[in-house]
């Protein structure tokens, strides 16, 4: 599935999206906008789905503080089960 649904266009994945691919979506969408605001219905408390360890997602994208493993939600529905993890050994852009 392509695109958040607003109207924006983007190549690739979607809010639906898994993994990398959902990582990258958010990352990108709306020219970077969404990324670094903060997660409407506040912080995620999660597990890092690289290392184990338990960390709090603030914003659309972020890293576990012990490994640097990238993880992200989808502005559509921020929640714990939703956050997804782009693999060992992803750096963002």
């Amino acid at each position: 599935m392509s695109g958040c649904g607003c109207g924006c266009s983007s190549s690739g994945g979607g809010p639906f999206s898994k993994g990398k691919e959902l990582v990258e979506f958010v990352y990108n969408a709306h020219g970077g906008t969404v990324r670094d605001q903060p997660i409407s219905r506040g912080p995620i408390e999660t597990e890092c789905q690289g290392c184990g360890a338990v960390f709090v997602l603030e914003t659309y994208v972020g890293k576990c503080g012990e490994c640097g493993g990238v993880h992200a939600v989808a502005p559509m529905n921020p929640t714990a089960e939703n956050v997804q993890f782009a693999g060992v050994g992803y750096t963002l852009p």
